[in-house]
């Protein structure tokens, strides 16, 4: 099993010195802005994403 992958950068500062936090697995502190989040996978969607499915409307 591979290792998960580290954000490149932060969510709400989106500066790049990211650290991994003592909090737990997918928890990281922004030296930045001083806050700390949690990454974490929720699923696949059950139907996917096709190109075609986007309704774009101008209007």
């Amino acid at each position: 099993m591979s290792e998960r992958a580290a954000p490149f950068y932060c969510p709400y500062c989106g500066d790049e010195d990211l650290r991994p936090s003592e909090a737990g697995h997918g928890a990281w502190e922004c030296a930045a802005c001083n806050r700390a989040f949690r990454l974490s996978f929720l699923g696949l969607l059950a139907s996917g994403l096709a190109r075609g499915d986007r309704d774009d409307h101008d209007g």
